[in-house]
């Protein structure tokens, strides 16, 4: 074989052996969403799948709802770990789940690898305005006196046993001293409605769902369920101020299958948390009432470990349960 014929043979077999090399480099990631598409955990989603694609590629966003989020969330924990399928882990799939359904396909807290967490929205306790007025009720203090002097005569709705509206439900007559009536609904949707109609007394609702109803007057906020006062509901206190250390607000954030290596980690947080911290990124967020909150993956898998301790005896609590 003469010189120019090895050269030749050099370059075909590099050009093969690099071949299934750049193939996995350019295939792009999937970010499972646990849920329908439309709602703020899919829209946030697909936002921050535009931001990065300088930086780590295609990045497309799959819808996989059912269960809880259960279904989807065990297409994460069965992928590859090798960086090309992440997820959504939320406050219902990673907090309450582990504690509300007696049988899970994967472990919340073994069978994921934490990235970083992307979003955090208020929850926030609404009235009915008109039912407010009826029964005098302008502040959390007026709630519980009400509560107090009429035990079992409010009610409040929630989008279903074991939701996070009637788990916040639970923690507001524990904190307050007072008892009230859970009434489930097939959703948040249903349960707004409900609220709406003047059917249920009080709501603890998501701030972006609420948002509209509360500026046209509709809906009466008392509080945000934030340590603090929140900038997305300047001048509602936080019902920390009635109930020493409540918070229970709505988040998510991004995770892989346990095992995937650390360096794919650390890319992938740079990645989106630079995303996170971008102002475009921030101002679409705000409209959907989301507060950014990039972290590294070691913060957030403490974040999560500490949401599953605090969920476990208030599910315990509300006897919700499912089989």
């Amino acid at each position: 074989m003469n010189r120019r014929n090895i050269l030749l043979s050099s370059v075909v077999c590099a050009v093969a052996l690099a071949s299934p090399l750049a193939q996995a480099a350019e295939q792009p990631i999937r970010l499972i969403v646990p849920y329908a598409p439309g709602g703020p955990l899919d829209v946030t989603s697909r936002i921050l799948a535009e931001r990065v694609r300088d930086s780590l590629g295609t990045v497309i966003v799959e819808n996989k709802p059912g269960a809880g989020g259960n279904i989807g969330v065990d297409a994460i924990a069965k992928a590859a770990p090798d960086g090309k399928t992440i997820g959504l882990a939320a406050v219902a799939t990673h907090a309450v789940n582990p504690w509300l359904y007696k049988k899970l396909p994967f472990d919340a807290d073994k069978d994921f690898a934490a990235i970083t967490q992307m979003v955090r929205v208020p929850n926030v306790l609404v009235l009915n305005t008109q039912k407010a007025k009826e029964l005098n009720i302008n502040s959390v203090a007026d709630l519980a006196a009400y509560g107090k002097a009429h035990p079992g005569k409010l009610s409040y709705g929630s989008g279903g046993n074991g939701s996070a509206g009637h788990l916040a439900g639970e923690m507001l007559q524990q904190g307050l001293g007072f008892t009230a009536v859970h009434i489930p609904y097939r959703g948040a949707s249903p349960a707004q409605l409900a609220l709406l109609a003047g059917e249920v007394d009080f709501n603890i609702d998501n701030l972006a769902a609420a948002s509209s109803n509360i500026q046209s007057g509709k809906l009466k906020a008392l509080a945000v369920t934030t340590p603090d006062e929140s900038k997305l509901l300047p001048g509602v206190p936080p019902l920390s101020k009635n109930i020493k250390g409540f918070a229970i607000d709505t988040w998510w954030g991004l995770v892989a299958p346990a095992g995937t290596p650390a360096d794919v980690l650390e890319k992938l947080n740079k990645a989106f948390t630079d995303a996170l911290k971008d102002p475009e990124t921030q101002k679409r967020f705000a409209s959907l009432m989301a507060e950014p909150v990039p972290t590294t993956p070691k913060e957030f898998q403490a974040f999560m470990a500490a949401e599953r301790n605090k969920y476990g005896p208030v599910v315990k609590a509300s006897g919700a349960s499912v089989d």
